[in-house]
C-alpha cells in the first residue's frame, strides 16, 4: 500500500508531476482541489467567495481525511492544505510527503503565464506577483519543510523536465 502526498506552493508542479509520478508507479492520482470541486460542483474560487477561507479550510480538511484513506495513490494537496489544523502531521502519519520546492522567482515566472486561472493572483503585475509569492511562501515554508522528502524543482519548466524530475523523485521514494 502506497500513499504519496505532494505539497508545495502554487506553480510548484504538484499536479503535473503528480500525474506523471502516479503513471510511472502504477498508482491512482488525485488532485485534492479537483476532488473538492467535483464534490461541491464549484470552483475553489467560488467556494472561497461563498463560504470564506475558514469554512473552506474545514471542507478541505474533511476531503483530505477522505482521500487520505485511499490506497495506492499519489495525492496533490492544495498549496495551503499543509498549513491548517494538523494536516501536515496527518499526511506525514498516513503516507510519504514530498515538498516540491522552488524559489519565489521560479514560482512567479511559472505563475505569470497562467495567473488568469488563479483568482488570488490574476490582477497582479510581475513585481506584485513576486512580492506576493515571497510573502506567502515564507509563511508556508515551516509547514512544507516538515515533509519526509524535500525535492528541489527549480528547473522544472517543460515536459522533458517533468519526466526527468519524476525519475529522480522515484529514486528518493
Amino acid at each position: 500500500m502506497k500513499r504519496i502526498f505532494l505539497l508545495g506552493y502554487m506553480g510548484a508542479g504538484k499536479t503535473t508531476a503528480g500525474r506523471e509520478l502516479a503513471k510511472e508507479l502504477g498508482l491512482d492520482f488525485i488532485d485534492l482541489d479537483h476532488f473538492i470541486q467535483a464534490r461541491f460542483q464549484k470552483t475553489i474560487a467560488q467556494l472561497f467567495q461563498e463560504v470564506g477561507e475558514e469554512e473552506f479550510r474545514i471542507i478541505e480538511r474533511k476531503m483530505l481525511l477522505e482521500v487520505g484513506e485511499f490506497e495506492d495513490v499519489v495525492i496533490s494537496a492544495g498549496g495551503g492544505t499543509p498549513c491548517f489544523y494538523d494536516n501536515m502531521d496527518y499526511m506525514n502519519n498516513t503516507g510519504t510527503t514530498v515538498y516540491l520546492k522552488a524559489t519565489p522567482q521560479a514560482l512567479s515566472e511559472r505563475l505569470n503565464t497562467c495567473k488568469d486561472k488563479r483568482p488570488l493572483i490574476k490582477d497582479k503585475d510581475e513585481t506584485e506577483l513576486l512580492s506576493f509569492v515571497k510573502e506567502n511562501l515564507e509563511k508556508r515554508e515551516p509547514y512544507y519543510s516538515k515533509a519526509n522528502i524535500i525535492f528541489e524543482t527549480e528547473e522544472l519548466v517543460n515536459r522533458d523536465d517533468v519526466n526527468r524530475y519524476v525519475q529522480q523523485l522515484i529514486t528518493k521514494l
